[in-house]
This record gives structure tokens, C-alpha cells and sequence, in this order.
């Protein structure tokens, strides 16, 4: 049947010819699949938002098209895709949305540069093995370091029956019993200042919590000096303290001594080796020093042309220079010590040092500090578990407390008594400038003193003793809580300290740092006020360390014309005062002693 009217006119290609202005492109009605979807167009904005390489070629080819391929106005029924009266804009923002994920994984897909570590270089391990009859075996021992009881265990074995014949630091002829050592000799390429390799030589104290505090300390500073002498890198080791860690009270040994190889490890504990000293890790301890500190070291290192008290003077220097550059107090513990002496001055009306004055950017010694500074008395009573090295002349074993008293009284009026002349005269009894009153019931009345003490009644009782006008220092009664806090409330004994709980034991030994300092002047920052004497027992290691904050000349009284050659204490001179012995008993001091 033919058609009602007359057919549009269809071109394949090209435009409609008349109709140009009305022309608009159409969506051709070809298969075209795109991920599944067969048989469905795609419109000019979806083209454009998909940006594929189809859509382009896609874009290209219709771009090049002359006429479409179907009049704009045909309306001719049949299949009818899907969209067809759908917004273009609409479809297409669709469309978009739903292949955002695909968007995105095109652009994730990109490659991420991610630098890959250089793989560590695989450790190179060289073994030291000494010879069978050299070998000193550990295999019995599963904890590392040993503790002081351990490695006293092994020097007997080792030394028992044996005497050492040379010098001090003399291999034996037979050789060095050590262990076996295990280097790691890789090179780990870090950078420039970091290190992997243990020293070479080392020594390392070991505080096994065996002793007290300043009898640690006193071994500490011999060991440090053989280190120092001997070109070998000390450490320190808390393992087995009972006073928390070395540094809570102190500034770590690395900073302060830094040996031959400066950033070099520790050793690793299990090659620690406390017989002979001179193997290669050599640990020392309260419980091996008798091994090593006995008549071979002062056979080495006292002074064989002197006398008595003067024997000792190169072993005294040794313990001032450790203490000086080793043995530090830590930022905490010196503010401490600084607030303590800071308050005795405004006490006493004496204007603080200069802020900005020469070495105030360094802790230092107070051996260069002038007479002016040295303004009070430091007392020291030990009671508690201390026996007194005068004990036969004591029926109860202990030091009468009017010893201390007298001592404290009599050393004032012999330095600060207004008779005397100033102690900067040669040949003077050593006067000091008196900043008390001069009158017992006017404060501050001398003596002005600290007063350090582990038994609290018998710091009440020594106090008691004076005026109460008297200008009297100690933890105890320092107007700084934090100070106040460290006083002791009972008598030490040190079998019992282990039962005080972990932190009252670190509040202890703090405040026996800060007496230490207050006592000796140790650790002064110039311009600070300054002991002029202390006055305390010889069986106690306070007061044999003390001595050392004084020189070794004013300590002893040997700081004038005379002849001191025999080494008897100058009585008149002395600024360390025992009234234990008190020169019963030579020689009147030594350095450390052995438990």
C-alpha cells in the first residue's frame, strides 16, 4: 500500500539542503558496547565526561561528519532506545557519578615513587677465643652482669692461692684469663657521629647495692682514674642498685668522660670480667676492690718519698679529679644543692654571686674560690649501723656526741674568732671573715653551721647544745619543701635499707648528696658560699669524702711555710677535722675502705 504522503528526505551523509538553519546533530542509532552496555549511545556531554580514548575517537569521527545521518525533524516509529527524552545533562551527570570509582582508580593507578631502603648489610662477626687454660667460662651463670657477690666468686677462684709478682698493671707471664668476645666489625654506614662498635678496652663500675652511697662513690672515683690513665672508656652500671638509676641522681659517665673512642658502645654484660684487671672489660665492685685496691695499689700509686698522711696525696688527687669531671650531679640534684646554698646566704645577708660573671656557664671545683666565701662550719654525725674506726676508745661503740660539739665550737673560734688575722697571711692561724653576730643571743649566732645527720634525735640533741639564737642549717629546717622532703626519719642501716620502699630510697640518697655537697663544698658554682671546715667521724665515708671539696693542703693543714714532710696534720690550720681518731690511728685518712 503506498505511503499517505511523501517520504522526508533522507541523507546518509551531508546536510538537508534548504533546511541548514534548523540543523542540530543527532545521536546515530549504531551498536555501540561499552562495558556491557550494547546497544546504547552515548551523548556529546557523556563522551567529553568519560575522556577514554573511544569517546575521543568517537568525538573526532563526529566532529568530521558533514550531515547527519537522519533529518531533525523525522519522526519515524520504531525502536526507541533507552534516554531518548531524557536530559542530556541530567543522563550524562549521571552517568558520571556512577563511574566515579573508575575515575578514581585511573588516577590512583598513576606510579607512586616510594624510596626502598638500602637492605642492612649482613653482620660480620669476628670471635675472640682465648686459649682452654685461659678461658674463663660463665656457663654456669644465666643472668647478666653478675652481681658483686658473683664476681667476687670467680676472683677467688681464680686469685685464691695466688699472688701477683710486677708492676700494677702487668699482664701475667702466662697470659690474661678473659672471655670469649664477639665483635661485630660491620659496617653499618650510619651517619656521621653515630657508632656500632663496642670500645676496645673498657672498665665499668658495677653498683651492686651492696654498701652505701659515698663507699660507692669513693671506689668509683679510684676505678674512674684507672680508666683515665689507662686510655679505657668507663662506664657505669645500675643493674643491681638499690638507689634507683645513676642518672636520677647523676649526669651519665658517657657525657662527662669520654675516653679514647668517643661514642663507642658499652661491652655486651656477659664479657664483663672483674679478675685479672687487665682483661680486656675489666668490672669493678665494693665486692672485687679488695682484689685490686689493696697493697699492690699502694704499692703503685702512693708516694713512696713521703710520710703518713702525705702517702696519700696522688691517691687524693685521683678521687678530686673524677669527682670534679666524672661524678656529676644531674640538672635536678644540682638545683637542689644550688637552692640549699642559696638560702644559707640570704640568711646570712651575703650577696648572691654575679649572674654574669667568669665561669658561670661552668659547674666548677671550689678550690679557686677566695676566703671570703668560706662562711660556716659543716657537722657530720653518723649513728645508725656505723661502727667508729676509734671504737676501742669508745666503751659503747659510738662517738660521743660532745665530740662533735666541742669540734664544732673549737674550729669555729680557731677560723673566725675576731683575734685572729686573716687567713691570707702566711704563717696566720687561718682566720676567716666572722659573718655572725658575735653575740649568743642575737641571730645569726655563731657557730653558723649545716648540720648533716642520719639519726634525727640526734640532730636535736646536737642543736640543743647552742643558743637558740644560733644560725643553724640543715634539710631538716630549709624553708624549701622540696629540700625539707629529703631529710632522713630514722638512723641508716644499710642491711635495712633494701626493706625502705623504691622510691623513699631514691629521696635518701638525694638528700645524702645534697649534705655531701653542703658539707665538703664539692660542686660549687663560683661566687657561692663555702665551708670553711667540716667537722665529722673518720669512720664514716661523708666524712672521709668530704675532705676533698677543701685541696689537699687547706684540707690538712698544710697550706703554709712549714715543714710538712712527715705528713703529721697541722691542728691549726686543718679544715677537715676527725673526731674519731683524731690522729690515734695512722694514717689519719685514706680514700676508701674495703667490705
Amino acid at each position: 500500500m503506498p505511503p499517505k504522503g511523501p517520504l522526508p528526505d533522507i541523507f546518509v551523509s551531508g546536510r538537508p539542503s534548504g533546511r541548514s538553519e534548523g540543523y542540530r546533530v543527532l545521536t546515530p542509532r549504531t551498536p555501540h558496547s561499552r562495558a556491557g552496555r550494547a546497544e546504547e549511545g552515548f551523548t556529546e556531554v557523556e563522551l567529553q565526561d568519560y575522556q577514554d580514548e573511544d569517546a575521543k575517537t568517537y568525538r573526532t569521527q563526529s566532529q568530521q561528519q558533514s550531515q547527519p545521518l537522519l533529518s531533525p525533524n523525522a519522526r519515524v516509529p520504531g525502536y526507541r532506545s533507552r534516554g531518548d527524552d531524557e536530559s542530556k545533562t541530567k543522563g550524562g551527570l549521571k552517568r558520571f557519578l556512577s563511574n566515579l570509582p573508575l575515575l578514581g582508580g585511573d588516577h590512583t593507578a598513576r606510579p607512586i615513587y616510594i624510596p626502598t631502603p638500602m637492605p642492612l648489610p649482613t653482620p660480620s662477626i669476628v670471635e675472640t677465643r682465648p686459649p682452654p687454660d685461659l678461658l674463663i667460662s660463665y656457663e654456669n651463670y644465666t643472668s647478666f652482669p653478675l652481681t658483686g657477690d658473683e664476681y667476687r666468686h670467680e676472683c677467688a677462684k681464680l686469685m685464691s692461692g695466688f699472688m701477683h709478682h710486677g708492676a700494677y698493671w702487668d699482664a701475667p707471664r702466662m697470659g690474661t684469663h678473659d672471655v670469649v668476645h664477639h665483635d661485630d666489625v660491620t659496617n653499618y654506614h650510619l651517619p656521621e657521629g653515630q657508632r656500632t662498635r663496642v670500645c676496645t678496652s673498657t672498665i665499668t663500675y658495677l653498683l651492686d647495692g651492696h654498701v652505701g652511697l659515698m663507699a660507692d662513690l669513693a671506689l668509683m672515683a679510684q676505678a674512674a682514674a684507672h680508666a683515665r690513665e689507662q686510655n679505657r672508656t668507663f662506664f657505669v652500671d645500675d643493674t643491681h642498685w638499690n638507689r634507683g638509676k645513676w642518672t636520677e641522681h647523676f649526669q651519665p659517665v658517657e657525657g662527662r668522660e669520654l675516653g679514647p673512642e668517643p661514642g663507642c658502645l658499652p661491652p655486651p654484660p656477659e664479657e664483663l670480667v672483674a679478675c685479672p684487671r687487665t682483661a680486656r672489660h675489666w668490672v669493678i665492685s665494693s665486692r672485687t676492690a679488695l682484689y685490686h685496691m689493696g697493697h699492690s695499689f699502694s704499692e703503685e700509686y702512693e708516694d713512696p718519698f713521703m710520710h703518713n698522711v702525705q702517702r696519700w696525696r696522688p691517691i687524693y688527687e685521683r678521687a678530686v679529679k673524677s669527682f670534679e669531671e666524672v661524678i656529676r650531679p644531674n640538672a635536678y640534684t644540682a638545683a637542689l644543692i644550688r637552692s640549699a646554698r642559696q638560702e644559707l646566704a640570704e640568711l646570712l645577708s651575703i650577696p648572691p654571686p654575679p649572674v654574669d660573671g667568669p665561669g658561670n656557664n661552668d659547674v666548677g671545683s671550689q678550690h679557686d674560690e677566695t676566703a671570703a666565701r668560706q662562711m660556716y662550719i659543716g657537722a657530720h654525725i653518723r649513728k645508725g649501723d656505723r661502727v667508729p674506726d676509734g671504737f676501742i676508745f669508745y666503751p659503747d661503740k659510738q662517738i660521743p656526741l660532745e665530740n662533735y660539739i666541742t669540734g664544732v665550737r673549737s674550729t669555729w673560734d680557731r677560723l673566725y674568732g675576731t683575734t685572729n688575722v686573716s687567713a691570707s697571711q702566711p704563717g696566720s692561724s687561718g682566720a676567716q671573715p666572722d659573718v655572725s653576730s658575735g653575740r649568743p643571743d642575737h641571730y645569726p649566732a655563731p657557730p653558723i653551721t649545716w648540720l648533716a645527720s642520719d639519726s634525727p634525735a640526734a640532730a636535736r640533741e646536737f642543736v640543743a647544745a647552742f643558743s637558740p639564737a644560733t644560725a643553724m642549717f640543715s634539710l631538716e629546717h630549709n624553708t624549701n619543701p622540696a629540700l625539707r622532703a629529703l631529710a632522713p626519719k630514722h638512723a641508716y642501716v644499710q642491711a635495712e635499707f633494701d626493706a625502705e620502699n623504691a622510691e623513699e630510697r631514691v629521696r635518701l640518697t638525694r638528700g645524702m648528696i645534697v649534705d655531701f655537697a653542703m658539707l665538703s663544698g664539692m660542686w660549687a658554682w663560683p661566687g657561692e658560699v663555702l665551708p670553711g671546715a667540716v667537722v665529722c667521724g673518720m669512720g664514716s665515708n661523708v666524712c672521709r669524702l668530704a675532705a676533698l671539696g677543701f685541696g689537699f693542703d687547706p684540707a690538712f693543714g698544710f697550706d703554709d711555710d712549714g715543714d710538712h714532710t712527715m705528713g703529721s696534720i697541722n691542728r691549726e690550720r686543718r679544715r677537715w677535722v676527725d673526731v674519731d681518731v683524731d690522729g690515734k690511728i695512722e694514717p689519719p685518712w685514706v680514700a676508701f675502705e674495703f667490705h
